[in-house]
């Protein structure tokens, strides 16, 4: 088979124990040029262009928020945010606990403090948020039809668990649930997955390729679907059991160069 685009996850999969790029990444990443290395993650678009600076690959597009935005330089292909009347659900749900609500908008990212978690996901992206509560948010996201295309949830366990129960009760219609870690909860548009942004980039930039023409990179649940879409569906060794379980082949963990060995391996 010749592959023909390259789709990678980032957290977890791309990213080494110090959630940096090793040299041996990029190398590799590099060596098969020009073949399009495609970020795609649940981040926002500036959590992930300092990646494309090092990779040395600012021109391909960009997959941020699981498919929910898609962008090709400064042309913005798709966007599919959160409609208003759900993130009032949820601000309300959340009142009276200490459940963290960070919203993001493009590369707008909101937070009601500099609490532990916004500090917390500050480190691991290297992108400062604005300090704005959720009802301001709203209110102005009202105002300028505007919407969230992330939703991040992060707080106590059993309250994290409350609200995951709840809203997947109440709000499963319209959108899709993610639960990254035991005290996360990451919302998305229930429309939107990776494997629809994938079918949408090829629509739009690379209509040459065929989804059998694409190796994807995956460790969590949300690139299960993105995973079997693809002609090679290729999982970390430290992904968990359902990625493991339908991936055409495992290569090593994310801190072992996972992605770099495997490339090496199907591209010569």
């Amino acid at each position: 088979m010749q592959y023909k685009l390259i789709c990678s996850d980032i957290d977890g999969t791309l990213l080494n124990k110090d959630r940096e790029l090793s040299q041996v990444t990029i190398a590799e990443i590099q060596r098969i040029s020009p073949i399009p290395f495609i970020l795609i993650s649940s981040r926002m678009p500036s959590a992930m262009r300092h990646l494309q600076v090092e990779i040395g690959n600012l021109n391909t597009p960009l997959i941020a928020y699981n498919g929910g935005y898609i962008v090709n330089n400064d042309t913005v292909l798709e966007s599919t945010f959160i409609s208003n009347k759900i993130l009032e659900t949820i601000i309300l749900k959340c009142k009276n606990t200490s459940i963290h609500l960070s919203l993001y908008h493009a590369d707008e990212w909101y937070v009601p403090a500099l609490d532990y978690w916004a500090k917390r996901e500050y480190n691991n992206t290297k992108v400062m948020p604005v300090v704005k509560s959720n009802n301001a948010v709203l209110k102005t996201w009202i105002k300028e039809k505007k919407g969230a295309h992330k939703i991040m949830c992060m707080g106590d366990e059993k309250e994290i668990d409350t609200l995951y129960k709840n809203l997947e009760m109440e709000c499963r219609d319209d959108i899709m649930l993610y639960r990254s870690k035991s005290t996360y909860i990451e919302i998305s548009q229930k429309s939107i997955s990776k494997k629809t942004a994938i079918e949408s980039l090829i629509k739009n930039c690379y209509s040459e390729i065929s989804m059998e023409n694409i190796i994807a990179f995956g460790d969590n649940y949300n690139d299960v679907e993105m995973l079997k879409s693809v002609g090679m569906g290729v999982a970390v060794a430290n992904a968990n059991d359902a990625v493991m379980k339908i991936a055409n082949k495992i290569t090593d963990t994310n801190k072992n160069d996972g992605v770099a060995k495997a490339i090496k391996d199907l591209i010569k």
